[in-house]
């Protein structure tokens, strides 16, 4: 059989394509940093940009990149420092609360068990040891501990503290040089399919722009939706757990679970004496099972979903998708890669309703 040479450049960048996703699912652990480091720089080098003309020239971009990715990084500073006042002020009630409430889980779930031929009795005893030595000690003493028990302690420690230093690093050289890598790979491109590429990239630059401003506008929403709903509720630590879990929503399910273990952990603790354990709990599941409904089925499928042209079920399936192939990279990347394959499949589209192979059938 032989092969035309349209089929044999069509096969060979297929070839090349195929070998590129194996490299980069074979270095998935290796590319958070640079994978975190890229989306941001794509987020800030407008940004970057615009200082730029706005000092004519008499900016050094060296100054404007410094500042934009100063003040960035003091934004994630002052994020991180809103779970600060929550530990401060949940530890001697965690630590002095701890005993009494496993002591009634058990009364409560022993019986039950029992009726149901389970006879199952915790060690109370040595639970509550373990929290009271851990709770008691020191911050420094306590997260040491815990993950030398989980076994973590020194290649998560370093692989964090790398990325902690490796992220900032990257992002530094992304914006000053990214006009030239731009550059460089579009310099890849035959001259001959540079008009369809250039036409291609604008259309999923402001694809990409609409996602983020979507998701920016689904994050500030949540903050004050989260931080309305447990204030109504009496929560102390209403806003900073509020602020928090909307803002760490751009990471799917992994900000929401945090969120939902603090107010759940505030709640237990602020209301035991109070309202009781009962009104910790209907505060979690009505505050959050709402916000959970109303971010999933409404503001990320109508504030991201419908600005990239996404159709609700292709955004869950996107997360769950790249998720699962890529892992926390993956759910990184799962909406703004999908808003540029949508790009690409709306020409394919386009090109495969033009052509003859269409009109014939």
């Amino acid at each position: 059989m032989q092969f035309t040479s349209t089929q044999k450049r069509a096969s060979a960048w297929a070839a090349v394509l195929l070998g590129m996703v194996v490299v980069l699912w074979l270095l998935t652990p290796v590319l958070t940093p640079f994978v975190v480091a890229a989306i941001l720089a794509y987020a800030l080098t407008p940004v970057v940009d615009r200082l730029d003309h706005l000092g004519r020239g008499r900016l050094p971009r060296l100054l404007a990149v410094v500042l934009v990715e100063l003040v960035f990084l003091l934004l994630l500073l002052s994020i991180a420092l809103l779970i600060v006042p929550i530990l401060v002020k949940q530890m001697p009630l965690l630590r002095e609360q701890v005993p009494p409430l496993l002591n009634q889980f058990n009364e409560f779930l022993s019986p039950r068990l029992a009726q149901l031929g389970l006879h199952v009795s915790l060690d109370v005893a040595s639970i509550r040891g373990f929290f009271v030595e851990h709770l008691s000690a020191n911050m420094e003493d306590s997260v040491g501990q815990l993950l030398a028990s989980a076994k973590m302690g020194g290649s998560v420690a370093l692989s964090l503290l790398g990325n902690a230093v490796l992220i900032p690093v990257v992002l530094f050289y992304l914006l000053m040089d990214w006009q030239r890598f731009v550059g460089l790979l579009m310099g890849l491109v035959p001259p001959r399919m540079r008009a369809k590429v250039d036409s291609f990239t604008s259309e999923a630059d402001a694809v990409l722009g609409q996602y983020l401003r979507g998701q920016l506008l689904v994050m500030l929403v949540l903050a004050v939706y989260y931080s309305t709903g447990l204030t109504l509720f009496g929560l102390t630590l209403a806003l900073p757990i509020g602020v928090f879990t909307g803002l760490a929503i751009a990471i799917p399910y992994v900000g929401f679970g945090l969120g939902l273990i603090l107010a759940t952990l505030a709640g237990f603790l602020e209301f035991s004496v109070t309202a009781g354990h009962a009104s910790a709990l209907v505060m979690v599941l009505v505050v959050y099972g709402l916000g959970q409904l109303i971010e999933s089925f409404y503001l990320t499928p109508r504030l991201v979903g419908e600005r990239i042209g996404l159709h609700p079920l292709a955004v869950i399936f996107a997360l769950l998708a790249f998720g699962h192939l890529l892992g926390f990279v993956g759910v990184l990347i799962a909406l703004p890669l999908s808003a540029v394959l949508l790009v690409a499949i709306r020409r394919m589209r386009s090109a495969y309703l033009g052509s003859a192979l269409y009109r014939d059938t």
